[in-house]
């Protein structure tokens, strides 16, 4: 028992105090105009506009990266990870939302309703610009794999520990719904 006890419960308020703000800043950010919501937003425009390469890639980091980005931040802010830690989490999650986003696509290029659970076609049908359509089911994959790979590469960091996070990013771009 330290002899003011009050100083280490006042320490511990504060300080999950400062977590639940943080927590809910990068949440805030994550879902809002600059993330999921901006993404969204793009994908809408994306029915009327032929995008490019780089526009489709930032629609679709958007869309999804921005909620992985959160799941990873949210448990380097829990895990009161260092700067180098936390740069590496956001740049494995901007890959794979990436790569997420690209093996989407390409389900719903190339799966089955019955394998997905959900229609399928429904970009092809809408004219809508994706990684797929721009570079055919191929290099979309390609791409994806790369992704992949790249985001595996940036927990190097981490070693072992992130064992789980690499086999997240193999399922990522493995999945069939």
């Amino acid at each position: 028992m330290p002899c003011f006890p009050w100083r280490s419960r006042f320490w511990w308020t504060r300080l999950r105090t400062q977590i639940r703000a943080e927590l809910v800043a990068e949440l805030a950010a994550a879902a809002g105009g600059r993330g999921m919501v901006g993404g969204q937003m793009l994908d809408l425009l994306a029915e009327h506009e032929n995008l490019d390469f780089g526009g489709i890639a930032r629609l679709e980091r958007l869309k999804t990266g921005a909620l992985i980005a959160f799941s990873c931040m949210a448990g380097a802010i829990l895990a009161h990870a260092n700067e180098e830690a936390r740069a590496a989490l956001h740049a494995y999650a901007h890959d794979l939302g990436f790569a997420f986003q690209i093996a989407d696509d390409l389900l719903d290029a190339e799966g089955s309703e019955a394998e997905t659970g959900k229609r399928v076609g429904k970009d092809a049908d809408a004219g809508k610009a994706t990684v797929v359509s721009l570079l055919g089911t191929e290099a979309a994959r390609e791409q994806a794999r790369v992704l992949a790979e790249q985001a595996v590469a940036h927990l190097d960091v981490f070693g072992e520990d992130a064992n789980l996070l690499r086999a997240t990013a193999r399922f990522v771009i493995d999945r069939r719904a």
